[in-house]
């Protein structure tokens, strides 16, 4: 068997690949709760791929069987009802630990030199997820499905000149109708799941190249010698970190980030169950209750809205009167997160040795983005649409105080060391 192991490993590095990406991977020995994020989204990606895999055995992606196949598979397929559920959670589920995960490289500071392309990458998952999860919204064929397909396609008629003619190869009618379910479905299952798993692929080389932030916000992968003898770990990594590199102030993934993510999944579990079985539809946030019904282009839900996790964009988009600023103004939203490491010019990355208006930004940008994804679920009232106007005044106000301040900001002396807190 060693000697069969070790013609393969000659021939294909697999133990190798993986001392360098999992088991001896160097990670800060100072990571705490915030960390564990990145692992909780690659366990619900498994969750979505294995559950969609065994979903689409039982779905009709027609205009004419797609609800009455998720019905059956609701009640007559042996835990369907489980399957679908957890595909359902899960949507949700993978946006709260996404959005947990982006936050954590926000306050800390992961978005900066050298970890744009990170960054980068990781905005574009983001995108590609929001993608992924507009289109599996449409495949129950519900009314809400139906006709927040309808609200949001219809948005790309507002692109001047090609606006129709793009809104025409979205939906692949002249209405929401089978054809656009059948794309729907074949981006979803195929096309999309492909691409998000190239991205992260090459989200995680990234990281592995340039080495984990911390909280400290500082380097624990140096150039040989530039911290002295006395600052070498005590622990022999990967001969990848033996030639020009040091490593300071770290530990081996495996068992110590191994066993800090085990204790973020056992919590993740107990509260992913307990949704799963005792509130799937999360007060009608998770399943609308119009999704209950089947697709009817003559019958319009008295309010449309999207899911909880595309909120906080849409109650930008009704922010503004005009329907191309309101366009134009949603797309902004995403493309500033895009640039956020060209809008902070500080040195220092984690909040913790930055100033005070930093941190004050930060929490009214947690504060507007919070309340833009409750307004964004209610109806555009005159009140309501006042606060989505102030609250997404904060929003873009986060970024361009952000680019103001940043380059000459008062910040606090950086420690040599990780420390603990």
């Amino acid at each position: 068997m060693d000697a069969l192991l070790g013609w393969i490993e000659k021939r294909l590095p697999v133990m190798d690949a993986y001392k360098k990406h999992l088991s001896e991977y160097p990670m800060p020995k100072n990571f705490n709760f915030w960390y564990i994020f990145g692992s909780l989204a690659m366990l619900v990606l498994v969750n979505q791929l294995v559950t969609g895999v065994w979903l689409t055995m039982n779905y009709v992606p027609s205009g004419d069987g797609a609800f009455a196949s998720v019905e059956y598979i609701m009640r007559d397929v042996d835990y369907g009802w489980l399957l679908r559920y957890m595909h359902s959670t899960g949507a949700s589920a993978f946006f709260i630990v996404v959005y947990l995960h982006m936050f954590r490289g926000l306050i800390y500071g992961s978005y900066q030199k050298p970890r744009e392309l990170l960054w980068l990458f990781g905005m574009l998952i983001f995108l590609v997820l929001m993608a992924e999860a507009f289109m599996g919204y449409l495949l129950p064929w519900g009314q809400m499905s139906y006709w927040g397909a309808q609200v949001i396609i219809s948005l790309f008629g507002a692109i001047p000149v090609i606006g129709d003619d793009l809104t025409l190869w979205i939906r692949g009618d002249y209405v929401i109708s089978g054809a656009t379910l059948n794309r729907f479905f074949a981006l979803h299952v195929i096309a999309l799941p492909i691409v998000l798993l190239l991205l992260i692929v090459l989200h995680v080389l990234a990281l592995h190249e340039v080495g984990s932030n911390n909280p400290d916000g500082i380097e624990t992968k140096l150039p040989k010698g530039s911290k002295g003898e006395g600052y070498k770990t005590q622990f022999p990594f990967h001969k990848q970190y033996s030639g020009k590199y040091d490593v300071i102030d770290s530990i081996p993934f495996h068992p110590y980030g191994t066993v800090k993510d085990l204790v973020g999944v056992a919590v993740f579990a107990f509260l992913f169950s307990y949704v799963l079985f005792f509130n799937p539809e999360m007060g009608g946030y998770f399943l609308e209750p119009p999704n209950f019904e089947a697709a009817n282009p003559l019958k319009t839900p008295e309010h449309i809205a999207p899911v909880w996790y595309f909120t906080p964009f849409y109650a930008i988009l009704r922010a503004v009167p005009d329907k191309l600023l309101g366009v134009v103004a949603m797309g902004a939203s995403i493309v500033f997160l895009f640039l956020l490491p060209w809008f902070d010019r500080c040195k220092v990355r984690s909040y913790r040795y930055r100033s005070k208006l930093h941190l004050a930004n930060i929490i009214q940008f947690t504060i507007s983005f919070i309340a833009l994804g409750i307004l964004g679920s209610l109806p555009a009232t005159a009140l309501y649409t006042l606060m989505a106007q102030i609250f997404s005044f904060g929003y873009f106000m986060f970024f361009i105080l952000l680019f103001v301040y940043s380059k000459n900001e008062a910040t606090k002396p950086l420690p040599e060391r990780v420390t603990f807190k």
